[in-house]
């Protein structure tokens, strides 16, 4: 767990992820990032000076089976209110719209669940456990299928309810995260989407595995990159962005 506050402090720092007073939702997806997450931001508000408060959301999509039972006895352990809405976003997009590529849209949309549960429950920031191999998957997908050098930003504005993403977990590899996921026993939740393990984000990430390979030291270079001033995708401070979904990785 040390190098995971570690990480976290860094971003923080880097960033101005938290300050005190905040009251921060944790977007829960039930995967092993967003535990990792939560857990972690438990602890770190115990260490750090600032003083802040959490709270937990998962946003359902309305497809079976999906136990949220090991996340509520976490969430009660950690003392943090734990806040879940149902919706039929897998209706939506898969019986209703037929969505061949459905990842961006049932992203943007359980985005807005969670912004809106946000403003209602009066929480001023949300954050994502999005680690560094998210950020540098999202930077190729963009290459690859957009044309140009991009990714998501540590801390986002979200211009139409005010609330600010934060991502204290850039900093951190994957495979720290399968780590500690082992250690601390978190409990995962399967995913339920019926495209899960088949996307463009899948052949992203084993695209970065096979760059390894060859070059061990290739996500390093690729976070170096993200800061480097010349391209100042990472600068410090928050980024506003009207639309942050268009390439960001799933919660």
């Amino acid at each position: 767990m040390k190098k995971t506050l570690g990480c976290i402090r860094k971003a923080d720092t880097d960033f101005g992820m938290i300050q005190n007073g905040d009251t921060i939702a944790v977007g829960v997806s039930g995967g092993k990032d967003s535990l990792l997450l939560l857990h972690a931001l438990s602890l770190y508000r115990k260490f750090t000076h600032k003083q802040f408060d959490l709270r937990a959301i998962t946003v359902t999509m309305g497809l079976e089976p999906f136990d949220l039972s090991g996340i509520r006895a976490l969430c009660d352990e950690l003392e943090i209110p734990y806040i879940v809405k149902d919706t039929q976003i897998g209706e939506i997009i898969f019986e209703y719209r037929k969505e061949k590529n459905p990842c961006a849209l049932c992203s943007k949309m359980r985005r807005a669940v969670l912004a809106n549960t946000c403003v209602e429950t009066g929480c001023n920031k949300l954050a994502l456990g999005h680690h560094r191999e998210d950020a540098i998957e999202t930077l190729l997908m963009s290459l690859f299928y957009e044309g140009r050098f991009h990714t998501f930003h540590p801390v986002t504005k979200m211009s139409r309810t005010g609330i600010t993403v934060i991502r204290p977990l850039v900093y951190l590899p994957e495979s720290h995260v399968r780590h500690m996921n082992r250690i601390l026993s978190l409990p995962v939740v399967p995913s339920p989407c019926p495209v899960n393990g088949k996307t463009v984000r899948a052949e992203m990430e084993q695209m970065i595995r096979e760059m390894k390979k060859r070059f061990p030291d290739a996500p390093d270079r690729f976070l170096h990159a993200l800061q480097h001033e010349p391209y100042d995708l990472w600068q410090k401070g928050a980024s506003t962005d009207p639309d942050p979904d268009r390439q960001d990785p799933d919660l």
